[in-house]
């Protein structure tokens, strides 16, 4: 990217091209997802015949051989026509295939990634749960205990995106209690494994057609060949994982927020009173320029975030600077997409109060943005960590 973060040939070609795919394809699923809920399975897993799973993965391995920057454009634009997709769409790329990627042994990849890649495989993350959100790994309470050449899992995972229909976790558990977080393992689970059921699928405000379960594993007993990285390691492989997560959650807001832009200067020229439309009116015109400086401000941080994180070494991340700019980024797109829809539901007047509206609909959809990978509170505290440090 050059100094002035604007796209280079090739990136801006990898957006297009998303865009024009998220508008045919996936644009038309959005309102049932929405109403009923839906999940359309069929559409998801053609993704990987698209060429649009395993981004990050190399070529050897069924993916795209791209990188991260490429993996966020990608999601920026599918953010932008069926934000619920989108969702569903980065937990399963890189909540789960990717740190496998980052994580995994040779065997451990050539095992599931490739399936990953393709659309044979949904995966998700199982990281969050009911008794431990923001200290999630202070009070984590699911326990591997190893048993033979198994670990025997239980514990439960709550608010877990793609949790009723993935075919495979990167589930955390502790593996030694007395060491608190440095007790904590990552392993790959068959989500068809004994054991292992969708305690309750979740009714949401928003991302409705992104499925969310709470998961529950009871005796599950997973092979000691599927812990990923080394036992008592797993604290390694969330905390970078988690700062990836953040920059990767940021261009959902980016999509949402360009979205909502377009939609507002549509009506505002469509829209009128008194005679006239209301794109005349300075009133009108004030939110909107405010709407299109916070979509270039939060577009242009985002990009320098995807840029800072693109070539994050194994092992690092959750500390220095690339922590910093990765809770500054989900922080500042997801407060800077709360200002854009709230501009753009005054815009659109009753209209945006109305249910099966797509104004509503991403609007419904900006709180889960603030919490989720870290509530805002929790971004402000990393931020000020880092800068207080030294």
């Amino acid at each position: 990217m050059s100094a002035g973060f604007s796209l280079n040939e090739d990136q801006q070609a990898i957006l297009d091209a998303a865009d024009q795919y998220a508008r045919e394809q996936l644009a038309p699923l959005a309102r049932k997802m929405d109403d009923e809920e839906w999940w359309p399975d069929e559409a998801f897993r053609a993704l990987g015949a698209a060429g649009y799973l395993g981004i990050t993965v190399p070529a050897e391995l069924g993916g795209a051989d791209l990188d991260l920057f490429s993996s966020g454009l990608v999601l920026q634009s599918f953010s932008r026509w069926n934000y619920a997709l989108g969702l569903s769409w980065v937990a399963h790329e890189n909540l789960c295939m990717n740190n496998i990627l980052r994580n995994g042994s040779p065997e451990q990849r050539k095992r599931y990634v490739p399936g990953l890649s393709d659309g044979r495989l949904i995966g998700c993350l199982g990281l969050t749960e009911p008794g431990a959100g923001s200290d999630a790994l202070g009070a984590m309470a699911s326990t591997a205990v190893r048993d033979g050449d198994d670990y025997v899992i239980n514990g439960r995972k709550l608010y877990i995106t793609n949790g009723p229909i993935a075919d495979v976790c990167l589930l955390y558990a502790k593996t030694d209690l007395d060491r608190g977080t440095q007790g904590i393992t990552a392993f790959v689970v068959d989500m068809h494994s004994p054991g292992v059921t969708v305690a309750q699928k979740m009714i949401k405000m928003g991302f409705r057609g992104s499925q969310t379960a709470e998961l529950a594993f009871d005796d599950c007993r997973v092979p000691v060949a599927n812990v990923l990285g080394k036992v008592n390691e797993g604290v390694k492989c969330v905390m970078s994982g988690l700062d990836l997560e953040r920059a990767m959650i940021s261009p959902i807001c980016v999509g949402m927020a360009e979205r909502a832009l377009e939609l507002s200067i549509a009506h505002a020229k469509d829209r009128k009173q008194f005679g006239e439309p209301i794109a005349n009116f300075q009133m009108i015109q004030s939110r909107l320029a405010e709407m299109a400086t916070l979509v270039d401000t939060m577009r242009i941080y985002n990009y320098y975030a995807l840029s800072a994180l693109n070539e994050l070494p194994l092992g690092e991340g959750g500390r220095g600077e690339v922590h910093r700019i990765s809770a500054t980024s989900v922080m500042y797109a997801a407060d800077s997409l709360n200002k854009v829809l709230d501009h753009a539901s005054q815009i659109h007047g009753g209209v945006a109060y109305i249910w099966e509206t797509e104004i509503n609909r991403l609007y419904r959809g900006i709180k889960l943005l603030e919490i989720g990978a870290g509530t805002t509170e929790v971004r402000k505290l990393i931020i000020a960590q880092e800068l207080l440090k030294g």
